[in-house]
């Protein structure tokens, strides 16, 4: 069998910038969910935006924990090989190197530098890295560590042959007491003559240890015949000695080739849960890069001691505790699509995920909405709802549900006084049923958030008993009808007086919207699909609205924003109407067809959102990645389903885009999805097997899939447009099914 990593391409969507986004990604090299992960540095100016594979000067390798270019980085330093005369800022110290001669693959990064004559090579761990360095020529070689701003320190050991030290730079979200450890260890003699540190303006001295502001340190290297030097590099969130255990147990004296094996390896295995049979290898490529993407977050946060009792340092009090936690993601990007396929794909890891959530609760006294690594308070809701709901109601396990029961109810019903946590605006929330647009701003995305947010924590009640929460929680799981204005055809900001805020434009971004305008912000009701429809005159009306949103001209105005954002470039850039693909609350959208009863519209729109706007290249993605998110929208594409609506344990019928697909579950059993050769130009579903049954309903349950599925669809070009019983449509709190 073919090596799956051959089909990973990291750079897929690299070639983003500040105004216009294919993807916001970095070219990362790390082990699933691993906690350092290391990426090429071109332009340290360009902050988040800190590669670009158009650029041809090399700054290091940068130690990053980046989530985002938006929310930026933390922990981060670069490494650097270098001979000749000293050079410090990352400008004067930059190298060219051929596009050719950088290799980026998951397991394995490569550059040739060609103004110092040098080959510089890195294979990831969990927490740490094996770099070798070969050197051309012997003479002034050396090695530079550059963190950024923040207090750093620097200790040369040259009997030890090792650098220790730390830097606090991050981005925020964070404890006084924060920082981030490292050792490296190198294999050869340093030139001690030519060792010292350089503070934050470049200035250099021979001094074997310095603290101060940006403190960095150069290593001049003795080396061997050969002109290679092996660099092992420990990191740590809490502690040097713990950055030289996690050194110890995740590299020790193993060799460059046998930590890349085991990296290629631990990849393999994670990729290879899903199989996927195709001949258009470009198809491969785009998948299995699409799922590595969705495999590189959450980071873990947590490390283990000598004897292998999982500890952390806590982003929340500044401590360090027992048990796992897990950070570096925005709850209203991921709820949608990573976490479903991670309760397909890897429930026990997310277990663990969820029970590093529960400690964030109880270390900090709230749910986390943004982790980066403490919260950030990025984007509306509370999301974290539809995580904990969503794997709840599938059953997964391994995290205390009471305890993370509490920390849900306790943003829905109690406002916290830090800004930074819980919901915005709660006590007017729960006094209005919605957010008052004259009080407060994104009010129509804050509100349908909270409401959504509230019908998942119900269902953690109704399974724990806790039935007059249960029914609290559901009766205000319909307040997103407060805002449905019927005279216009969408969600509408709402006064506190109880009148329609004014100057209503549907392509207006901004105001009570959340990174869109009414055309995409309206929609956000999936536990509710038909109970929406109801209220736009039913389901002809509903699909009639559909269609229009999926034709209309890409146009906006650029509202309250008062100046054009990249997501408004991105929607505008594909004739795909005001459907949004590029940002998260317009995932569903083509869903919401087979929600109201017309599949063959969601089969047409997501096979041509997936095969012309997805790719491996470097603009290979419609808009901002965001944590695996759009990546795991694709795969849920390729798969033929979708989690409309988590916190319900079901999965929307789509159409595949592989001829063959085999998923091997934790459990045993397998999900195969086949489609035939002749998906090309067939987008359309003509029938559907379920383990050799005719299945009518346009959806799978959870435990359809878990116990093992042999799926098979009949693809047409033709469209059908056979009328679909409400008992076969997905779920709506509106429809009573019978049993």
């Amino acid at each position: 069998m073919k090596s799956i990593l051959q089909y990973v391409n990291p750079l897929q969507g690299t070639a983003s910038t500040f105004t216009f986004s294919n993807g916001n990604t970095l070219p990362l090299v790390a082990l699933p969910f691993g906690m350092a992960a290391w990426s090429a540095q071109t332009d340290e100016a360009g902050k988040g935006w800190f590669f670009h594979p158009s650029h041809r000067r090399f700054e290091g390798l940068r130690l990053t924990h980046q989530p985002s270019p938006w929310i930026e980085d933390y922990g981060h330093l670069t490494l650097l090989p270098q001979t000749g005369a000293l050079a410090l800022s990352s400008a004067k110290r930059s190298s060219s190197f051929r596009s050719e001669e950088m290799e980026v693959k998951p397991d394995y990064f490569k550059i040739r530098l060609q103004r110092y004559r040098a080959l510089m090579e890195l294979s990831p761990t969990e927490r740490c890295a094996v770099m070798r360095l070969t050197f051309d020529e012997r003479e002034e070689a050396r090695v530079i560590v550059s963190p950024f701003t923040g207090e750093s320190s620097m200790t040369i050991d040259p009997e030890g042959r090792r650098l220790t030290g730390y830097t606090r730079a991050n981005s925020g979200g964070v404890p006084d007491n924060y920082a981030m450890y490292f050792v490296i260890e190198i294999d050869c003699d340093f030139d001690v003559p030519a060792c010292g540190v350089f503070d934050r303006e470049f200035q250099e001295s021979f001094r074997l240890h310095e603290e101060g502001e940006r403190t960095g340190a150069f290593i001049g290297l003795r080396l061997p015949e050969s002109g290679v030097a092996v660099l092992r590099i420990g990191t740590s969130f809490i502690g040097i000695e713990q950055a030289q255990t996690n050194l110890n147990q995740e590299v020790g004296s193993r060799s460059f080739e046998e930590i890349r094996t085991e990296a290629a390896a631990c990849w393999e295995e994670n990729l290879g849960r899903i199989q996927v049979e195709d001949r258009d290898e470009e198809k491969l490529r785009t998948f299995y890069t699409c799922l590595y993407r969705t495999c590189l977050f959450p980071r873990m946060w947590h490390e283990y001691t000598e004897d292998g009792r999982q500890i952390h340092y806590s982003p929340y009090n500044g401590q360090v505790v027992d048990g796992p936690m897990y950070c570096d993601n925005g709850f209203w990007d991921t709820y949608r699509t990573s976490y479903p396929l991670f309760s397909i794909l890897f429930p026990t890891r997310l277990g663990e995920i969820l029970e590093g959530y529960v400690n964030a609760y109880k270390e900090g006294g709230w749910m986390p909405k943004w982790s980066s690594p403490g919260e950030r308070s990025a984007m509306p809701g509370t999301l974290i709802d539809a995580v904990f709901a969503d794997a709840f109601v599938k059953g997964i396990e391994g995290y205390e549900v009471n305890a993370a029961y509490e920390g849900l109810l306790k943003h829905v019903l109690e406002t916290a006084e830090d800004p930074r946590f819980g919901r915005k605006g709660s006590d007017a929330y729960n006094r209005y049923g919605y957010l008052p647009a004259d009080q407060f701003h994104e009010s129509v995305s804050n509100t349908l958030d909270y409401v959504y947010g509230d019908f998942c924590v119900a269902q953690i009640a109704k399974g724990i008993g806790r039935l007059d929460d249960y029914s609290l929680l559901m009766n205000r799981a319909g307040n997103y009808k407060h805002l449905l204005d019927s005279s216009v055809g969408f969600m509408r900001g709402k006064q506190a007086d109880g009148s329609w805020a004014e100057g209503f434009d549907p392509i207006e971004w901004g105001g009570a919207y959340c990174e869109g305008s009414a055309w995409q912000c309206s929609w956000a009701v999936q536990h509710d699909v038909m109970g929406l429809a109801n209220g736009l005159g039913g389901r002809e009306a509903f699909l009639a609205k559909m269609i229009e949103l999926m034709t209309a001209a890409p146009e906006f105005k650029v509202g309250g924003y008062g100046f054009e954002i990249h997501e408004m470039s991105e929607m505008a850039s594909i004739p795909f109407g005001q459907f949004a693909i590029s940002n998260q609350p317009s995932f569903h959208i083509p869903y919401l067809f087979a929600a109201a009863g017309a599949p063959s519209h969601t089969q047409y729109w997501v096979r041509k959102t997936a095969e012309e706007l997805f790719s491996s290249s470097a603009e290979g993605l419609p808009g901002d990645e965001d944590n695996g998110s759009l990546c795991a929208w694709y795969i849920f594409a390729s798969m033929g389903m979708y989690p409309l609506c988590p916190g319900v344990s079901e999965y929307v019928i789509g159409s595949p885009i592989f001829e063959r697909m085999s998923i091997q579950l934790e459990n045993g059993n397998r999900i195969v999805v086949e489609a035939g050769s002749q998906t090309e130009d067939k987008p359309y579903v003509q029938s559907v097997q379920l383990n050799n049954e005719p299945h009518r309903q346009l959806y799978f349950t959870h435990d359809q899939l878990m116990n093992g599925a042999l799926i098979r669809f009949e693809l047409t070009d033709t469209p059908s447009h056979t009328y679909v019983e409400d008992q076969d449509l997905p779920y709506s709190m509106s429809i009573q099914r019978m049993e």
